[in-house]
């Protein structure tokens, strides 16, 4: 992916109007499977791009595959509190995507006190690095559908409802929405600096290879002709391909910028069909690539909240923003990327953005008009 054409208006597209041109924007996590992709699309929209993360915690990882350059590369932990000041001043962004985490579910029982260190103490950091400069004008930080209390509805959770967590996971999530607000109320937004938080639910798509996640352990079945092993195959998730959530997160910063917002926490789910149990899931991708077989892992498993569903009405409503690739098209896509990249070594993620974002104009949706 290094060098060449990684604009949009090469194919006719500018969306976003054109809002990140020229802008300096900073993407913490930047290195993993979220952040790349963002990165990728934010350089395709025309930014300076920095990056504020740990290494990869995978091999292969998205990031150093796609070998992008012109993104100044910050290796820092967000609990190094001097080294996070001295990257937001010497980036001096004016937007800030908060992507870096300790993501996984699992990991965070193994590991709850670092879950917490990096998901809460690594957001203030992060937030005090803020505080200290006068170029920062949008904060968006992405948090999880898994903030909610387990109240399950059929219309999903809706932004008001209120927020829990039964795992160190979703626990240090949800204080990192608490944390969010009491900064954008307490300090922020007298520096008018605007801030959100936004939340998607299981996001898919090529580049994953994170441990203990459904698709990537599908994928590397596929790629060794092995079987994959699931645990919850009743479990109801959200899902949508990454750049469901992206697209969210940009149309959120754009509006942002361009004059306040009355709502500081958004959903960015998909679609109703979208939200499918696991078995159903490990089915339709065993049917675009039928080279693995399946094997249910009986005995008792860590917690997990059984259904989830995103009321996404006020992001549509409001920010005028709808998902845009339904089941069908996120799974072949996400099988198309790794059947390239496990088969040709070729690396799909600047084709996907351009797809997506033709798809959306074709769909009318104003941040792709």
């Amino acid at each position: 992916m290094a060098g060449g054409d990684r604009t949009l208006e090469g194919v006719g597209l500018s969306p976003f109007a054109n809002t990140f041109e020229g802008r300096r924007v900073l993407v913490t996590g930047h290195t993993g499977f979220k952040g790349s992709w963002l990165c990728l699309w934010l350089q395709m929209l025309g930014a300076e791009v920095s990056g504020l993360s740990l290494d990869p915690d995978t091999s292969p990882s998205h990031w150093d595959i796609l070998r992008l350059t012109g993104i100044a590369d910050h290796r820092i932990d967000l609990n190094d509190a001097q080294g996070v000041n001295r990257v937001v001043a010497e980036c001096a962004p004016e937007a800030v995507f908060h992507l870096a985490a300790q993501p996984l579910v699992r990991r965070s029982y193994q590991e709850p006190v670092t879950t917490f260190e990096t998901n809460v103490i690594g957001l203030v950091n992060l937030l005090e690095a803020i505080r200290k400069v006068a170029c920062v004008r949008v904060v968006v930080n992405a948090t999880t559908d898994k903030v909610y209390a387990d109240n399950p509805r059929l219309e999903g959770y809706a932004e008001t409802d209120p927020l829990g967590g039964y795992d160190p996971y979703s626990s240090s999530k949800a204080c990192a929405e608490i944390v969010t607000e009491c900064y954008r109320k307490s300090f922020l937004s007298q520096a008018n600096v605007a801030v959100a938080t936004a939340r998607a639910g299981n996001v898919i798509g090529g580049g994953d290879w994170a441990e203990d996640r459904l698709v990537p352990d599908i994928m590397r079945a596929a790629a060794s002709r092995q079987p994959v092993s699931i645990r919850y195959p009743m479990a109801t998730r959200p899902w949508q391909h990454v750049l469901e959530p992206l697209s969210g997160y940009l149309r959120l910063a754009q509006l942002m910028l361009q004059a306040p917002l009355s709502q500081h926490a958004w959903n960015f789910g998909p679609a109703t069909d979208a939200t499918l149990p696991v078995g159903e899931v490990v089915t339709r991708f065993h049917d675009a690539w039928p080279v693995f077989s399946v094997q249910e892992v009986l005995g008792d498993h860590f917690h997990e909240a059984a259904i989830l569903r995103l009321d996404g009405r006020m992001a549509a409503e409001q920010l005028g923003w709808h998902s845009t690739w339904g089941t069908s098209q996120t799974i072949a896509r996400t099988v198309e990327w790794y059947r390239a990249f496990y088969e040709h070594g070729n690396v799909q993620t600047q084709a996907d953005i351009e797809a997506y974002v033709s798809s959306a104009s074709k769909r009318g949706l104003s941040w792709a008009a």
